[in-house]
């Protein structure tokens, strides 16, 4: 198999007959063979019976359904894990990552590099969400103890070799934009206007996003425990010498005796909120430590269908 593509699907039902139309047209004479991998990320619409018909007509599309909701990133996971192809493309299954792009993706990979991947250098989004983006990367870079490129999402194409690498690492909270970056190897980023939604209302809501930059800072970055340790030192600091100044205008008698600051209130809910958000960054990395001892699977498989061996069997395949 020339290139597989592996489409996390997510209620899509009314969606995936046209990017399997424009996918068929972008890649024809562009590669001798394809597959498609549409895995079903706890679907609740008609989604398996749109893409199961597809495959009863088309052998080149697969089909992997979960058993519940998983999240995007199990569902890469689980494509990228059973995928054939000597080049294998992740991309979204809402049509805003064009596959018309994907001929661009395969040229510059064949002239030698590991990685292509797209850097989104235009969005039809509203402006909150833009400007929610636009803060999330630069927010990321500055946490990073790694090079994300500004605007890259998972759109992209890699040789097999690489895939393999990204398979073999263990993590459960992953963050594969960050996987990718951090394999290294030669990557190279490509421009293109992301398009709208072709239909219906997308599955990733402002809270997933938040959680999947969670799992990107606390899997590839120390800096927020340091930047923790930075403040109370700064804080512990100032506490001191105000204690100290304290002191001397007591011994001086120039405070008032007066029972209660509203100072001495403020201070108390400023080093409580500062505890507590120190507390939860240590919660954060305490948490995932605790996912990964647990050893449960990524993600677990109702049925596959399509590829050279039917699984029905509920079970992990990694």
């Amino acid at each position: 198999m020339e290139l597989s593509i592996v489409i996390p699907v997510y209620n899509s039902s009314n969606i995936f007959s046209e990017l399997y139309k424009y996918l068929s047209a972008s890649l024809k004479g562009i590669v001798e063979s394809f597959e498609i991998i549409a895995v079903l990320d706890g679907c609740t619409d008609r989604s398996f019976e749109t893409i199961d018909k597809l495959r009863l007509e088309d052998k080149n599309i697969k089909i992997i359904e979960f058993s519940r909701n998983f999240g995007h990133q199990a569902a890469v996971t689980a494509g990228l894990a059973l995928a054939s192809g000597e080049m294998i493309a992740v991309m979204d299954d809402d049509l805003e990552d064009p596959p018309e792009i994907l001929p661009k993706f395969i040229s510059k990979l064949k002239e030698g590099f590991d990685v292509v991947y797209g850097i989104r250098k235009k969005r039809k989004r509203s402006l909150f969400l833009r400007i929610t983006f636009s803060l999330f990367y630069r927010i990321l870079d500055k946490m990073f103890d790694i090079e994300i490129p500004y605007d890259s999402g998972d759109f992209c194409i890699m040789k097999r070799s690489f895939v393999k690498v990204l398979n073999e690492m263990p993590e459960k909270n992953r963050f594969l934009r960050g996987l990718r970056a951090w394999s290294g190897f030669e990557q190279i980023g490509l421009e293109y206007e992301r398009g709208k939604r072709f239909a219906g209302v997308s599955g990733y809501s402002l809270r997933k996003y938040f959680r999947l930059a969670m799992d990107g800072i606390f899997s590839f970055s120390y800096k927020p425990l340091i930047y923790i340790s930075i403040l109370g030192f700064i804080i512990a600091l100032v506490s001191f010498f105000f204690g100290i100044s304290l002191i001397i205008m007591k011994l001086m008698k120039k405070i008032p005796d007066v029972p209660g600051w509203t100072s001495l209130f403020v201070l108390i809910l400023f080093f409580s909120g500062i505890q507590l958000i120190s507390v939860g960054i240590i919660g954060g990395y305490i948490a995932r430590i605790y996912d990964e001892v647990k050893h449960r699977p990524k993600y677990i498989i109702k049925r596959i269908l399509g590829f050279e061996e039917e699984i029905t069997d509920v079970k992990e395949i990694l």
